[in-house]
């Protein structure tokens, strides 16, 4: 049971524990992604939509790249609550927070399902360079980030007067993406990876619209980054990437997330050296990674971490497998209780700690939402389903309360509101 709650998604009812936790986490990320979205989101789908708006002069109430988000983030949403893959989900979840995109961006509501499909799903258990490339290629973070504005002072364009360098992906790359303050860069190094990425940019008017190299943009020149030299052209950002992304720093700030996320809110160093350490020895393996992660101790001991609200809901959802037509609307819920889905409200993402959701009133809107879900739930045996949900992880104090509440609602809503439940 412990391998369904922590790692994965949590339990649903008919679907026992598996016999052999390890290798049912280990077969995830060793066979293929199962999931298939239909239609499956494309940046080129998104950008004509985009193009189409921005064409128009439409409104803002009448963009149709919001829909369309709306829809593929349900669509995710839909796919967590029955995935036969829940440990490979939640990694494409972590990895699509890690490289943050939000729609408070309103352009990125075009591309940010592509961005998941296209940029953090193929390489969850692939190469983290492979993923990084793929992430900044992509119009979604381009967008967000602003380096579609992005001009080298001395490039064709900057001596036009057209923009100017815009450092917001180069900063954000460095910082949250890849080696982490830790590293020890420095503005001028921000500034030089902010040149090495100009030109890379997006052309709204080619057929099929996407990622585009402008050299028109591109600032002249070779240039300097922690040290090492690199060459002008777009290969020059590819060479700078693959440097960063094998940088030891960078090794060392993923371990670190990745316990954070999986195992604990404080990682132990000795947890962060042993993932840290199968990515050094691997070239980045993030499969390899995940698989280092469900032999740390901690990680099978229970309640170790606090549910996010997006987690919360899927749990509880997935625990009563209610048929569709009684179940809330799922982008509502997760928005209500404080974390609509790619919308967070800065570029380092989600907070991944419990005292960033724990917050009173944060807990009681929890609990109302439970109240509300459990009078959707008529029919469901409350003893079943806390059975279904954690097993041996249920608390005798929590059957006990289950046992004699006053009705089957209450008894439902003390079971998804309790501590044991809340926690995976």
């Amino acid at each position: 049971m412990q391998a369904m709650v922590r790692f994965g998604l949590g339990a649903r009812p008919g679907e026992p524990p598996p016999s052999d936790p390890r290798g049912w986490l280990a077969g995830q990320i060793r066979a293929p992604d199962p999931t298939m979205l239909d239609p499956a989101p494309t940046t080129a789908n998104g950008l004509s939509i985009l193009r189409s708006d921005r064409d128009a002069k439409v409104t803002a109430a009448e963009r149709r790249t919001r829909p369309l988000f709306r829809a593929e983030a349900a669509a995710l949403l839909e796919n967590a609550l029955t995935t036969p893959a829940p440990f490979r989900e939640r990694l494409v979840w972590f990895w699509a927070n890690h490289f943050t995109v939000s729609v408070r961006r309103p352009a990125c509501a075009a591309v940010t399902g592509a961005f998941v499909a296209e940029a953090i799903r193929p390489h969850v258990t692939g190469r983290f360079a492979d993923m990084l490339l793929a992430v900044m290629r992509h119009p979604a973070m381009l967008l967000y980030l602003d380096n579609v504005a992005s001009v080298g002072p001395d490039s064709p364009a900057g001596q036009r007067g057209r923009r100017g360098l815009n450092e917001n992906l180069a900063r954000e790359c460095l910082e949250l993406h890849t080696v982490s303050p830790a590293a020890g860069y420095t503005q001028a190094d921000v500034t030089s990876f902010a040149r090495i990425l100009t030109g890379w940019s997006i052309d709204l008017k080619d057929d099929p619209p996407g990622f585009v190299f402008r050299v028109g943009a591109h600032e002249p020149g070779d240039k300097a980054l922690l040290g090492q030299s690199f060459p002008p052209g777009q290969q020059g950002g590819e060479m700078a990437l693959a440097f960063l992304a094998a940088h030891p720093a960078t090794h060392r700030h993923l371990a670190e997330k990745l316990v954070r996320h999986f195992v604990a809110d404080d990682p132990a160093p000795d947890e962060v050296r042993a993932v840290e350490a199968v990515l050094r020895d691997t070239g980045g393996d993030l499969g390899a990674a995940s698989l280092a992660l469900i032999d740390l101790p901690r990680a099978w001991q229970p309640g170790g971490k606090l549910r996010t609200p997006q987690e919360f809901v899927l749990a509880a959802l997935r625990g009563l497998d209610l048929p569709a037509d009684r179940r809330p609307a799922l982008l509502g819920a997760v928005g209500g209780l404080g974390q609509p889905v790619f919308a967070a409200p800065a570029p380092n993402g989600w907070p991944d700690r419990a005292a960033d959701w724990a917050a009173p009133e944060a807990m009681i809107r929890r609990i109302d939402w439970t109240y509300a879900l459990a009078g959707r739930a008529a029919g469901v045996d409350p003893m079943q389903a806390a059975e279904a949900a954690l097993g041996p992880l249920l608390r005798a104090e929590t059957l006990d309360a289950v046992r004699h509440a006053g009705s089957r609602r209450e008894a439902l809503t003390l079971l998804f509101a309790s501590p044991e439940f809340q926690r995976r």
